[in-house]
């Protein structure tokens, strides 16, 4: 069963973020709590949505998405920030369960695309989703700067 994340389910989120941030070989990368996660998906000021996958009563998966904006086509996207399926309910459809969800989401909102990152080395994912009709962006590359760089860069504004 698919559903809309709710605030009692922070706690397994954070855990399965936890979990997908160990897959991607980055375990000790996550930061956010269980606040900053709430506060994202159920404050006043909420810039994320979520959707849970339930299985006998437990959540073994989930996708956190947030909306985007084309220019190009004048109409918003929806970014999806993290698809993480328990190992134990892989290959049961759940994965495919969820983005079938989510593209329905833009389907209903008249949203133009439904957007993703995915690792270079993560192949199974790459094959789940060109399963789909997905395709990779292979001419774009990402750029991010953070960190002390973001401070840097940003105090250079009140100059």
């Amino acid at each position: 069963m698919i559903r809309h994340a709710v605030p009692a389910d922070v706690p397994v989120l954070l855990q399965l973020v936890k979990d997908l941030a160990t897959y991607e070989r980055e375990p000790d990368a996550v930061l956010a709590t269980e606040s900053d996660l709430h506060e994202a998906l159920f404050g006043a000021d909420a810039v994320a949505s979520c959707h849970v996958a339930e299985h006998d009563g437990g959540v073994v998966g989930f996708a956190l998405w947030y909306p985007t904006f084309s220019t190009w086509h004048g109409k918003p996207g929806l970014w999806l920030e993290d698809l993480y399926v328990r190992p134990e309910a892989r290959g049961t459809g759940v994965g495919r369960a969820l983005l079938v969800e989510l593209a329905a989401t833009c389907l209903q909102r008249g949203w133009t695309r439904f957007e993703w990152w995915v690792l270079d080395w993560n192949t199974p994912a790459q094959g789940f989703y060109r399963s789909l009709g997905a395709l990779p962006q292979d001419e774009w590359t990402v750029w991010r700067v953070d960190g002390d760089r973001l401070r840097q860069l940003g105090d250079g504004a009140s100059r």
